[in-house]
């Protein structure tokens, strides 16, 4: 475990990753991925929420394990994270976000439905530093950040009512391979925050037609 950040260090700044308290609310495909790439990223405190057990789709599209079935996607994730690092601190609750738990400085919300993550928004935002929202259908992957007033502003518009939200749900038709990229887009803009950089509110990737776009 010595040094094991050598190489990521000019990309990743350990001292500013120490002082955070990072929350990830929901751990399916997106969000289990998210976590498990915080844990080698050097995430000291990790907070997770979701309430489901874990499934046998839920192996192929999420990476769970086969020894996880039946487990708690939070308990089961938290396990994994330990075999990465035992020393990070993890905090996993069975149960949907309330406002009662509270959050940690930035959080990664990756749930299914746009009135969840309205909810979540109304309740949490206001003492968050950093935002990622990560959305998928199929091998269409959408990533926005949230750092300053001007992406604040922006995410508002995109949390439209859920009637009016394309038919399916982040877990209906998914692959682990885009939940993985979609991890990943959203890991790359809190890396940019944490030096510094500025981040790129609204990305969009559609795989099949190899076509990325940043908007606002």
């Amino acid at each position: 475990m010595n040094d094991r950040f050598e190489r990521q260090r000019d990309l990743v700044p350990q001292d500013r990753l120490n002082e955070l308290k990072v929350t990830v609310i929901g751990v399916g495909a997106i969000g289990r991925q998210v976590a498990m790439q915080l844990a080698p990223l050097g995430v000291r405190r990790l907070q997770l929420f979701d309430f489901d057990i874990v499934e046998p789709t839920n192996v192929t599209t999420q990476g769970y394990r086969a020894v996880d079935l039946g487990t708690h996607k939070v308990i089961a994730l938290r396990n994994a994270i330990a075999e990465i690092d035992p020393s990070t601190e993890v905090s996993a609750l069975q149960d949907r976000y309330r406002a009662s738990y509270g959050t940690g400085e930035v959080i990664f919300c990756c749930v299914d439905s746009i009135s969840a993550r309205a909810a979540i928004w109304r309740h949490a935002s206001g003492g968050c530093r950093f935002w990622a929202d990560g959305r998928m259908l199929g091998e269409s992957i959408r990533a926005l950040a949230v750092a300053d007033e001007q992406s604040r502003s922006h995410y508002a518009t995109t949390l439209f009512r859920q009637s009016e939200a394309q038919p399916g749900s982040c877990t209906s038709r998914s692959t682990i391979y885009a939940a993985g990229i979609a991890a990943g887009l959203m890991l790359h803009q809190f890396t940019r925050w944490l030096r510094g950089l500025p981040v790129d509110a609204d990305a969009s990737f559609n795989l099949l037609a190899g076509e990325y776009v940043v908007g606002s």
